[in-house]
């Protein structure tokens, strides 16, 4: 699908803002997988909630995962139907929202199971009951989103699971991938084999879990696809689950920001943006990393004008790295950061009462719709 020019002039800043042709394109690829490999793969909220853009969504993925109450209740309430849910704990406040708004719960511990699966086996409507494993390997380098750890609090490695499932378990849960690939996938099912192989045959299905990238450009689809199918032809009794959330809108927008102001320091240039890292892409200051920037040089450059970029917050470390531009930079001069959809908007604060961006969409008839502009009420609702 073509991707469409934006016209700046339409959009405020700051704003994120998601574009209808490339949003689609990505939906068009996942449901291509989901049919080709015979499996289901749903939205996980905790990457992308924007409930706006849902109608859009349910045309080609209807079902979604949820790790709280609230996602739990947003399944249910904008995509239409009940949420593959899963929580590191349930509380006994919480837990009649999640039998109200889940097909599926997954348990992280057999306490929590003992616990909370009375309530499940008496509840008047059917839902399918699973545990979290750990299979004990995970290629994420980053120590903060790698889920299995040493000491991981995230699902059950063998030794504490023991032999036996629990009667009322009917599926098995994994989570051990982050941006990527399937070569990734097909490393850690090797593990899960080895460690938990003797307990498919005893479940309906089995959920591996989101970090799936199938939407990045250099992703192994046909690998992907390969790869489930071979795996349902030895174990054809199971269904196949997968809940990628950033993959649904990787590269399909941006955050779009202005120069506020620009100050110096030893020689550091640094343009003051109307935007804040820390409250609007925590993900930078978190992995890290740097994103790119819209017509700038990623590192810098010997000779053209360079600048540090920071955030509008009173943190000191609200800032990042330097990119070099072609020309030197003027208050009020447009800096657009790419891919800013996934795990931005879910994970906005308002720290300092900086002001929360405008959630957009650029629509595929050239205009621009606004789902939603914040207003001092908003911030003060949250003290309240």
């Amino acid at each position: 699908m073509k991707k469409i020019d934006i016209d700046f002039s339409q959009i405020p800043s700051p704003a994120y803002v998601m574009e209808e042709s490339l949003l689609r394109r990505n939906l068009e690829l996942i449901r291509s997988v989901k049919e080709r490999a015979g499996v289901q793969i749903i939205l996980a909220f905790k990457a992308f909630a924007l409930w706006k853009s849902f109608p859009i969504i349910k045309e080609y993925i209807p079902y979604s995962t949820a790790s709280s109450p609230w996602e739990a209740q947003l399944a249910w309430e904008e995509m239409g139907s009940k949420a593959h849910t899963y929580s590191p704990a349930y509380t006994e406040r919480d837990f009649p929202a999640i039998l109200a708004h889940s097909s599926h719960i997954t348990f992280n511990s057999l306490s929590q199971f003992q616990r909370f699966y009375p309530q499940v086996s008496a509840y008047p409507e059917k839902l399918s009951c699973g545990l979290r494993i750990n299979p004990e390997y995970s290629e994420v380098e980053t120590a903060l989103y790698n889920p299995a750890a040493p000491g991981s609090r995230l699902g059950m490695i063998r030794e504490v699971l023991g032999e036996n499932l629990p009667e009322g378990v009917e599926g098995l849960h994994f989570h051990t991938l982050c941006e990527s690939s399937s070569y990734t996938l097909e490393h850690t099912l090797e593990q899960v084999e080895a460690k938990f192989g003797d307990l498919l045959p005893k479940v309906k299905w089995l959920n591996m879990g989101g970090g799936h990238l199938i939407t990045r450009q250099d992703y192994e689809v046909e690998h992907l696809i390969q790869l489930l199918l071979h795996f349902k032809k030895k174990y054809p009794h199971l269904e196949i689950i997968l809940e990628p959330g950033a993959a649904f809108v990787w590269q399909t927008g941006i955050l779009r920001s202005s120069v506020v102001d620009i100050v110096e320091n030893h020689g550091i240039q640094t343009a003051i943006l109307d935007i804040s890292f820390t409250c609007h892409t925590p993900d930078c200051l978190e992995m890290p990393y740097k994103p790119v920037v819209r017509g700038a040089y990623q590192e810098p450059v010997a000779g053209k004008p360079t600048y540090r970029l920071g955030g509008n917050s009173c943190l000191s470390g609200d800032w990042l790295g330097d990119w070099s531009f072609d020309r030197e930079l003027q208050i009020g001069d447009t800096i657009v950061f790419e891919d800013m959809i996934h795990y931005t908007i879910v994970k906005t604060t308002m720290f300092n009462g900086i002001p929360h961006p405008d959630l957009c969409l650029w629509k595929n008839d050239g205009e621009l719709e606004v789902y939603r502009r914040f207003t001092y009420k908003d911030y003060k609702n949250r003290m309240s």
